[in-house]
């Protein structure tokens, strides 16, 4: 009897496991996932304090500890808080304790970030100008990592070239990231690199190409494309410009890196768990156009970050949720960003829709994964209500979809999971089958918390299984032909014809499928 029960306990426990998408194991969809982690967030008041114990490292499969800092002095890498970073003189060990996650979670890689905004540029600029000093920074960072068991190093220098550096930092820069890669191979350590998403940035600060063949994945900051900077009312991380001109964008920086020679797989698309904030200059103007509203030099600071112009999910969401808040919800549909106002004051930011529509852009560019800036501002504390049209762009198209013959077609050879055996119930799986016909799983369970992390690996797991779908679309396309009574019509241009409302230039997501577009008309 003894037997029976914990056989079944067993059973109920595997069950449990296979029905989660996510286990100790973490993502099951294959893509990247890097988590950047201000550490610096254990000081914020109330609600926004994030310790260690709050991540769930089950939703990465890399945590990036930020920051590390430069000893210009010696070219040595150094703890920017020792009193949070290390053991020595009764510190809070936070290296030791994050590193010390990969015996639960063994899937996690945990590497170290050096630089950020605050480090600056000059120092580094002057580190990577000769060899002799670049040697001693890398001499060092051997030294560091092996010191605290860290899997890698992330170099977050902003920017090369820029901000007091010098000219010859592009070149420098490469030099710098092939000396580290050549002393990290016999360690198998990990080198990644932050990079900046401007036009003028990447033009100024990066020799791309080179630059891809010796890391191992380019972090992209898709993030702070607009903020008052610009005395105008922006979207922090647009998907697509206001217009043809506008090379501020998700889409415009992706397409930049890959006619640069970057390795698509090696490319990690940033996504912001924060927003930007503006002060209306006019607090009565009745339409927000962005790229054209004026706003005043400085934004508004929220609860916890307590930083002018710079708002937390966890912030933002607060906000939404409180029914008694004087803020209105809006959506700008060209750069595909929410946005919130209330009155002379405005909030552009990211939430579970615009997230779902970024991972989708990734998957379609085939690209690594996804990355955020930064993990602590996603409402980790479920504070706020779940969002209900996360997907919707996915329904949308699915809907689209559902009913055309040549779906059915490629069903035939797809193998899709059938929807009538409980396996098939597992959230590793978005597509199922029943009695013929596709249908589209979403998640069904309310997030307590991590609503943005947790629909960056729903979202990746849905766009993954739908390319595939549409990839097959495409395969039996090329097999096939229509005859009709005047003269044969090959299927793919009656597939064409008849998803011209789904990937039509006028489609929110049609430049995603610019492949599937060549593929048809090759």
């Amino acid at each position: 009897m003894v037997g029976k029960v914990c056989l079944t306990f067993l059973f109920v426990t595997i069950l449990a496991a296979v029905l989660d998408g996510q286990t100790l194991g973490g993502p099951m969809h294959g893509k990247v996932v890097v988590c950047y982690v201000a550490t610096w967030a254990v000081y914020r008041p109330g609600a926004g304090k994030f310790e260690q114990s709050d991540l769930e490292p089950s939703l990465c499969t890399h945590l990036v500890y930020s920051f590390a800092g430069l000893n210009e002095n010696t070219n040595s890498i150094k703890s920017l808080d020792p009193w949070q970073d290390l053991e020595d003189n009764y510190g809070r060990a936070g290296y030791k304790r994050m590193v010390a996650l990969k015996e639960r979670y063994p899937h996690l890689k945990v590497t170290l970030a050096i630089g950020g905004w605050n480090e600056g540029s000059i120092k580094y600029s002057k580190m990577a100008a000769s060899a002799e000093t670049r040697s001693k920074f890398v001499q060092s960072v051997l030294f560091f990592l092996d010191k605290y068991n860290f899997d890698g190093l992330d170099l977050d220098w902003e920017y090369p070239a820029k901000r007091d550096g010098r000219p010859e930092d592009k070149a420098n820069y490469v030099s710098l990231v092939k000396d580290l890669k050549e002393a990290f191979e016999p360690k198998g350590y990990i080198l990644t690199a932050a990079l900046g998403a401007g036009k003028e940035t990447m033009d100024a600060a990066y020799d791309l190409s080179k630059l891809s063949r010796y890391l191992d994945f380019i972090h992209m900051m898709c993030y702070d494309y607009h903020g008052t900077w610009d005395g105008v009312v922006g979207a922090n991380a647009p998907l697509r410009g206001t217009n043809d001109q506008d090379f501020l964008s998700l889409e415009y920086t992706i397409k930049y890196m890959l006619s640069h020679g970057v390795s698509p797989y090696k490319m990690v698309l940033g996504l912001p768990m924060y927003g930007r904030n503006f002060i209306l200059e006019n607090p009565g103007v009745k339409k927000i156009l962005f790229g054209v509203t004026t706003a005043k030099s400085q934004g508004f600071a929220g609860p916890f970050t307590k930083e002018a112009g710079f708002m937390g999910y966890n912030e933002i969401c607060s906000e939404t949720t409180n029914t008694s808040s004087g803020w209105t919800q809006h959506w700008h549909e060209q750069t595909a960003t929410p946005y919130l106002r209330d009155g002379g004051r405005v909030v552009t930011y990211d939430n579970a829709r615009s997230i779902a529509i970024k991972v989708k852009l990734a998957i379609d560019y085939g690209l690594g994964g996804l990355m955020v800036w930064s993990i602590d501002t996603d409402d980790f504390r479920g504070a706020c209500d779940s969002e209900k049209d996360a997907y919707v762009d996915f329904v949308e198209r699915y809907n689209k979809i559902v009913d055309e013959p040549i779906l059915q077609d490629a069903l035939k050879t797809l193998n899709l999971p059938d929807a009538n055996r409980i396996e098939n119930l597992s959230r590793r799986t978005a597509y199922v089958v029943s009695n013929g016909r596709l249908h589209l799983r979403l998640p069904e369970e309310q997030y307590s918390n991590y609503n943005l992390m947790r629909t960056i690996n729903e979202a990746t797991l849905i766009a993954l299984e739908e390319k595939r779908i549409l990839d097959e679309i495409t395969l039996v396309t090329k097999k096939n032909e229509i005859k009709d009574d005047d003269a044969p019509v090959k299927l793919k241009d009656y597939l064409i014809a008849t998803l011209t409302s789904l990937l039509s230039p006028d489609s929110r997501s049609a430049h995603q499928h610019n492949n599937l577009w060549s593929e048809l008309h090759s």
